[in-house]
């Protein structure tokens, strides 16, 4: 695994000319809206700097933490991307999720102690270590940390059953159109255009998760472009008619299924 690892400073560390050293600062971080609870104070805010780890850069294509791995720190991701896979009875991967900067990693693992999936940069990538220990100490001390996390763990569910619907219920162009729609506002969350945006992913990674073949993803990828909703070049992504799209997702169909 091809990372490396930078301590962070508490944001009561001063540098030598006696400013203060910004470099991977919760305060400062442009997703601290999606990572922390609002209306921490400069006291507080310290507190959970301090319980930080290290940060660690992990580069396109290594892995953060692997399935069976033994539990001991979540991840908040500070820049990049990640997807987290598993394997069936098959030994077949499949794909459980995609995250982006913001997003906390490894709560799955809480329950049993080890990670149940494992997480794969698909770009160079940073994240911020919480030590979970630490952090169960601090949500003891701080009820507006506790609720934050409470929060974060409900989306996470809310974001499963979702998967779960891909799968079970929706056809194919309407899983494709959901999965787009997703991550839209995904990216309008944190302050990135909704229409415009690369897919950072692989067309037969979005296969993985949305349990299609590769084929249908590049087909219906070519449909929706034809029928003027999408503009697609290589991983360049526009939605061009949202409405229409959002009906697509709700099983308003144009066309037949794949």
């Amino acid at each position: 695994m091809n990372t490396q690892t930078y301590r962070i400073a508490p944001a009561t560390e001063r540098s030598g000319n006696g400013a203060a050293d910004g470099d991977g600062k919760c305060g400062r971080c442009a997703y601290r809206t999606l990572c922390l609870p609002p209306g921490l104070g400069e006291r507080d805010l310290a507190r959970l700097e301090g319980m930080l780890g290290c940060r660690r850069r992990v580069a396109r294509g290594d892995v953060l933490f692997r399935a069976g791995q033994p539990f001991s720190n979540l991840y908040a991701l500070r820049f990049g991307h990640f997807m987290t896979c598993r394997s069936d009875h098959r030994g077949e991967r499949y794909i459980t999720g995609f995250q982006m900067a913001g997003d906390l990693m490894g709560m799955d693992a809480i329950g049993n102690a080890e990670h149940a999936s494992t997480a794969i940069a698909l770009e160079d990538s940073e994240v911020c270590e919480m030590p979970y220990a630490r952090l169960q100490a601090l949500m003891a001390e701080l009820p507006q940390v506790m609720a934050h996390f409470h929060r974060v763990m409900s989306q996470e569910i809310l974001r499963d059953q979702s998967a779960i619907r891909f799968l079970g219920i929706l056809r194919a162009d309407e899983r494709l159109a959901s999965l787009l729609l997703n991550l839209s506002a995904r990216y309008a969350m944190r302050g990135f255009s909704p229409r415009r945006f690369q897919l950072r992913m692989s067309r037969d990674d979005m296969g993985r998760y949305l349990g299609l073949k590769l084929e249908t993803v590049s087909r219906l990828l070519a449909r929706f472009r034809d029928q003027g909703l999408i503009r697609l070049e290589r991983r360049e992504l526009e939605i061009l008619d949202m409405r229409r799209l959002e009906a697509l997702a709700e099983g308003a169909h144009e066309g037949a299924a794949a």
